[in-house]
Parts: C-alpha cells; structure tokens; sequence
C-alpha cells in the first residue's frame, strides 16, 4: 500500500509542537469533558498525553467554558487549541487565558468585523489560527450542490 502524498503547508508552532512544513503528524484529539470543569479536563489532557496525544483542543461554547482557559492553560502538559463556538467574544477569552491556538469555524461567526477583532488579537499574541468548517454551518444552497454533484 502506498503512502499518500502530504500537501505542502506552512509550519506552524502550537505551543512547542510544530504541525505542517516537514514536521511528523502530530495527534490531536478535543477533549471529551465540560470544560468548565477545569479538574476533570486537566485529568483527562493528562491521560491523553499518555497515550500518545501532542495536542488538546477543548471546546468552548460559552463565557465559563473560556473563563476555565486559563487554568488549564496553565496545568496543561499539552498545547491547548481553543474550540470556538459561535461566539467570537469567547475567542478573545481565550486569547486572554492564554491558549496556543484557536479552532474557529467562519460559518458559525458571520460577521466579518467580528472576525477581524479575533484575528487582530490573536496576530498581536502571536497565536495561530485552525479554520475548520462543518457542514452544519454551510448553507444550505452549498448542501443541495454537493448532494447533486455525488449523486
């Protein structure tokens, strides 16, 4: 079985881990906790290191959730990616509490200037930025397209 070929990309350090370029995969997985609770979510970056993990993402889909940023930031063993719901003030929380990186998805924050604000802070900071869409944040006129192109 042959090997695919990895397409070309920027390297990019999150917290000491670089991912992209000619780096080796790194594991990332999000953590499966309620990030409002930093001590069960600290356990389970831990475990995750562990078995092998380099990178955590845990999700952030409100005020308390980003608000518990910064002390797992601060007892991870992990680079902690921050991600983003719908919101972009918990963006800039985030940003605040410290995390390496931050998983926005566009669709879900539509408003440019809003965007703008998160990624001015973050270029400030010098945290790198995921952009992850989803189909649930695509139109649904994008839904229709795709259906009738692969059926």
């Amino acid at each position: 079985m042959a090997l695919a070929q990895r397409r070309k990309a920027i390297p990019v350090n999150v917290g000491g881990v670089v991912i992209g370029g000619a780096a080796p995969i790194a594991v990332q997985t999000m953590t499966k906790t309620d990030t409002r609770d930093v001590k069960a979510t600290l356990r389970q970056i831990h475990e995750l290191k562990e078995a092998g993990c380099e990178i955590v993402r845990p999700a952030v889909p409100d005020r308390e959730a980003a608000e518990a940023l910064k002390e797992i930031v601060k007892g991870s063993p992990l680079p902690v990616i921050a991600d983003i719901h719908y919101d972009h003030t918990l963006a800039l929380l985030a940003i605040e509490a410290g995390v390496h990186c931050l998983r926005l998805n566009p669709g879900n924050i539509p408003d440019r200037d809003k965007v703008v604000k998160v990624v001015t802070a973050a270029k400030e900071r010098q945290i790198p930025f995921r952009i992850g869409v989803n189909a649930g944040s695509l139109p649904e006129e994008v839904h229709k397209s795709l259906r009738e192109q692969h059926h």
